[in-house]
């Protein structure tokens, strides 16, 4: 019923979840059978994991393309595409142009990964955009994400790059700059020093490559980032003028 491409670390976690209630076919690559098979999932072939009803395509924004254009001749004509990226814009408008009309597509973006929905999913929020899938099948699906604790975001493609520039994008960025910055803990510390801290965890546990991807595709990640380094600056001069 199931099929997910991409086994990196949402991949698995992804597979973790979906397995306790559906059967979940993994491409599988040379040397992660065992992996997929400890997590309850199935190792396919491409060809049986795009021959199942909801294909998940857990692989990097960066990689998005290239996979689309490799599955798009051999998906089932009623065949439901769901992706992962951090960022919505682009890899609707690469769904839209690479998969066959008859495709159903469901854009996401869980807002979760595995260090924050080790134990559970119940509050986390997961994005969603409805304006590539039936009524019917889209109602099915947010019942289920429903069941498992999940939080429902939907908006449109452009509102979500916009806000996950700031909530994600800068976040990340932030976390970046703590890390060559050399920040780590301190004896002598602050409640606020350690909320930092804790950026920095976040960042430090995903790739660059993630990083890269949402800064790259998104639209609106330049613009929010040069405005907060304008305001750093600024206040950087403003102080520089009442301590000398």
């Amino acid at each position: 019923m199931i099929g997910i491409i991409g086994f990196g670390r949402f991949g698995c976690l992804t597979t973790r979840y979906l397995a306790r209630d559906f059967k979940v076919n993994v491409l599988t690559r040379k040397g992660n059978s065992s992996a997929i098979k400890a997590l309850g999932g199935i190792p396919e072939s491409l060809e049986t994991v795009c021959a199942q009803k909801y294909i998940i395509l857990c692989v990097p924004i960066s990689t998005l393309k290239n996979v689309l254009k490799n599955i798009a001749p051999i998906i089932k004509e009623d065949a439901i595409v769901v992706d992962v990226c951090s960022v919505k814009e682009a890899p609707i408008r690469w769904m839209k142009s690479l998969l066959p009309e008859t495709v159903s597509i469901l854009p996401t973006h869980p807002m979760f990964g595995p260090d924050s929905a080790s134990e559970s999913l119940a509050g986390c929020k997961i994005f969603l955009n409805d304006a590539g899938i039936k009524k019917s099948g889209y109602q099915k699906i947010k019942r289920y994400l429903r069941s498992l604790g999940l939080v429902l975001v939907e908006g449109s493609p452009e509102e979500h790059d916009h806000q996950i520039a700031v909530s994600l994008a800068l976040t990340h960025f932030i976390g970046r700059g703590l890390e060559e910055f050399g920040a780590g803990p301190l004896d002598i510390d602050t409640e606020g020093y350690q909320r930092l801290l804790h950026i920095l965890g976040v960042v430090e546990h995903d790739t660059w490559q993630l990083f890269v991807d949402m800064n790259r595709y998104n639209s609106y990640a330049r613009q929010k980032r040069r405005k907060f380094m304008d305001a750093m600056k600024k206040i950087d001069t403003l102080i520089e003028k009442q301590v000398v």
